[in-house]
């Protein structure tokens, strides 16, 4: 072995020991263009709210942004250990998905201080992790509106997954929109649970619709992850009408899905890979409604015929007055009011 030899390997040495001491900092260097996502309970594939996220990633796969890591919770304990894995991989930036994430990611996020992350759905208020939160309420008025409209027994429901404060933002504006159109509208409302699970169970979703139903409700908005499959079902079963929600559902069942209230959370995780990718990553709490096009309502060739041009009127007409703060919708979770 030569002097330079020598040298050199003295110097792998040494770095390989500095980037063990600060938690992976050389393979972090080395993985830049490699994103990570952390699904949250679901599953990517729910239809739903991890879907969008998943469509975000292969958008950046797609655009020239290379492959990403990516791991789906199948339980509680998996969050911190998820998270940790791929920081010590390297990965940047680390996207978390969904509000339960918040804990696991801020713990980790501050052990890899040179690392990036990112949290969907709740704020993190550290220096290298950046949060994107949406005004679910404006969306969910404009459901609430459709839901009304195209009501015949002025009955509408509401069908939540866990029962936390986010899905009660939903209700929330949901119920508003349906006062609004209609002064009359009478909402029934259900939560799926209290616990993780309440967003995967389609069974409950379609137990819970058919005693809407009965009750005589017809148009069913469902907040509910993967739950609201069965709620979808349900109403393509009684010839009922049922709105979607995170992701564009109506071509699930053309001709009872009335439109799905969409979270542009594929935009977000897309945004938030390929910031870092161009080097314009910066931390902070993106907040996206209308305004931002962060929330719609679903229109296509498969509710087409469900939506009339005076529904459409009105519905466009009350989201530019939202826009333009005409129509404040208020917040659940900010203001003191739709308190159950």
């Amino acid at each position: 072995m030569t002097r330079s030899d020598r040298v050199f390997s003295r110097a792998a040495v040494l770095a390989g020991l500095a980037a063990a001491l600060t938690g992976g900092a050389l393979p972090a260097a080395q993985a830049q263009a490699q994103p990570a996502v952390v699904y949250d309970a679901g599953g990517k594939f729910d239809k739903s709210f991890n879907e969008a996220a998943y469509n975000g990633m292969e958008r950046f796969r797609k655009e020239g942004g290379g492959s990403y890591l990516e791991f789906e919770i199948a339980n509680d304990t998996q969050r911190e250990q998820a998270f940790r894995r791929m920081a010590q991989k390297g990965a940047n930036p680390i996207i978390a998905i969904g509000f339960t994430q918040a804990s696991a990611l801020e713990k980790v996020a501050r052990e890899f201080p040179q690392l990036k992350f990112a949290i969907v759905d709740m704020v993190v208020n550290l220096p290298n992790v950046q949060s994107v939160v949406f005004k679910e309420q404006e969306g969910s008025f404009l459901a609430g509106m459709a839901a009304a409209m195209a009501s015949r027994s002025g009955k509408v429901g509401f069908i939540g997954g866990m029962d936390v404060p986010l899905i009660r933002r939903f209700q929330c504006g949901y119920e508003q929109g349906a006062k609004y159109a209609n002064p009359k509208a009478e909402t029934l409302s259900n939560m799926t649970g209290t616990t993780p699970a309440a967003w995967s169970d389609p069974t409950r979703g379609g137990e819970l619709a058919r005693n809407q139903f009965s009750r005589g409700v017809d148009v069913i908005f469902a907040a509910a992850g993967g739950t609201g499959v069965g709620v979808y079902q349900a109403a393509r079963d009684q010839g009922r009408l049922a709105i979607g929600v995170d992701s564009n559902q109506n071509h699930l069942h053309p001709g009872t899905m009335l439109t799905s209230m969409v979270k542009r959370v594929d935009v977000a995780v897309f945004n938030i890979a390929r910031s870092v990718k161009d080097n314009r990553w910066q931390s902070g709490v993106q907040v996206l409604g209308l305004k931002e096009n962060g929330v719609a309502l679903a229109m296509d060739e498969h509710n087409a015929k469900l939506v009339t041009p005076e529904m459409k009127k009105r519905l466009d007409a009350a989201q530019a007055d939202i826009v333009a703060g005409r129509i404040r919708v208020a917040d659940y979770m900010a203001d003191n009011a739709c308190k159950y």
